[in-house]
């Protein structure tokens, strides 16, 4: 009787689990991002990959969940932190920033919002925990990298607070990184601008360069085509007066879709636009991304901020501007157009785009520096998105908002977010495989 009873109880609590899941899913999916059938096949047959890939794919099931949690260490409702929304061990990556340099740094700003910073230290400590166990790691090694990244987050807040370095200026190389992340940043300058470009477009008998069509690179409509360059005006309007170059730097030479890249933006049209560059050579021609946004997830979740909203109701915009907030040379080709309703931004696609993949990653000590960094890098845009750069928004150093709120006990600060972080771990695998059986009865996975 005992057993059955027990049995009982456990199947009750995986149904009403597995209800809210399918129920969250449901509404943004389905009625917020309008995927049709076989786009959530294809979402969630990525999602199915593994529990690391369910949580990257599911960020609006950890709003859901985390912010019905009582916290003791938020910063008050009225002095947010302009928070990067998904921040998780993939969201951050080396590039070449507009004065040259190859840097280190977040890569992904789509659910860019105003909120507590906690939301971006929470969902990037299970994303360690996660991340780890996937490389085999035990629970020890797992806690013991979350107290690294949490450390250095603090750390790096206390030496803006003192003035010891500068948000603002701060941003990081080969010269002051170390471990997996310098060896990626030393490779990737060796790396020729032109090699990538050689890689995924030809020059055909006409003379004219265009893209390589590949099973992610594909041919747009002519439709689509002319409605591209119908609102290409817009988005050179849109840029930075400082950065806009004469129109005919802008000109466009091809167009493909991109297929193939991310989870979360399944369902969002993206394309690849070849433009004319400089116009001096056969390999100046550069390759600007053009990507569809909605609404960020947090905003769904978190204090509604009417001043925010007001300022950035483009989503476009939006993303653009918390780019250039927490970067200290941010992409010069930053832009957004419209397109019916939808809105759309414009950046570079980044010939030294790379990341510090599993691979990468063999031992404790290789992981350890590289969420260091992570955790470094994260308290610079924390710090620097604030009244810094974004005086209109946000009154006050976010840094000693932050550091004000977490107190003089960061070892509590530090137990408490191991203690959530390693809970919520364990919750995310248990999802994972409720989420799984319940792709497979309903979407035939």
């Amino acid at each position: 009787m005992v057993t059955h009873l027990l049995e009982q109880v456990k199947k009750t609590r995986k149904t009403l689990r597995q209800q809210i899941i399918a129920a969250v899913l449901n509404q943004f999916d389905e009625q917020s991002m309008k995927l049709d059938r076989s786009m959530r096949q294809e979402k969630y047959r990525k999602m199915m990959g593994n529990p690391f890939r369910f949580y990257r794919g599911s960020a609006y099931l950890f709003y859901y969940d985390v912010t019905n949690v009582p916290f003791s260490f938020h910063t008050p409702e009225d002095k947010p932190t302009w928070i990067q929304g998904d921040l998780h061990f993939e969201n951050f990556g080396a590039f070449q920033n507009e004065q040259g340099h190859i840097v280190y740094d977040v890569n992904d700003f789509d659910e860019g919002y105003m909120g507590s910073y906690l939301y971006d230290i929470l969902r990037m400590t299970t994303s360690i925990a996660l991340f780890c166990e996937g490389q085999g790691l035990g629970e020890d090694e797992q806690t013991e990298n979350i107290a690294a990244y949490v450390a250095a987050y603090y750390k790096q807040l206390l030496r803006f607070e003192r003035k010891k370095e500068d948000p603002v200026t701060l941003f990081f190389t080969k010269d002051n990184t170390e471990g997996p992340i310098r060896k990626v940043l030393k490779k990737l300058e060796k790396r020729q601008a032109s090699e990538w470009l050689e890689g995924i477009t030809s020059v055909g008998e006409d003379s004219r360069r265009c893209f390589v069509l590949t099973d992610e690179i594909q041919p747009v409509s002519n439709e689509e085509r002319a409605v591209l360059e119908q609102v290409w005006t817009e988005y050179m309007e849109s840029l930075d007066v400082e950065d806009r170059r004469a129109h005919e730097f802008y000109r466009i030479k091809d167009i493909a879709h991109k297929h193939g890249s991310g989870t979360a933006s399944i369902g969002l049209a993206r394309y690849y636009v070849l433009i004319e560059g400089d116009g001096q050579g056969e390999l100046d021609d550069l390759v600007l991304e053009v990507k569809e946004v909605r609404t960020p997830i947090p905003a769904y979740f978190l204090p509604y901020n009417e001043g925010f909203w007001q300022r950035h109701s483009h989503q476009g915009e939006r993303v653009i501007t918390t780019q250039k907030a927490m970067h200290h040379h941010e992409d010069p080709y930053l832009g957004f157009i419209t397109i019916g309703d939808r809105h759309f931004y414009v950046r570079e696609r980044s010939p030294f785009k790379k990341r510090v993949k599993a691979k990468h990653l063999t031992d404790v000590k290789e992981i350890n520096s590289t969420v260091e960094i992570m955790g470094r890098i994260t308290a610079k845009i924390h710090a620097r998105a604030d009244t810094d750069v974004q005086r209109d928004l946000l009154s006050y150093h976010s840094e000693e908002e932050i550091l004000r709120a977490i107190g003089g006990d960061f070892e509590a600060f530090c137990a408490q977010i191991i203690f959530w972080s390693m809970m919520y771990k364990q919750q995310v695998k248990e999802d994972y495989v409720l989420f799984c059986d319940w792709c497979r009865e309903e979407f035939d996975i």
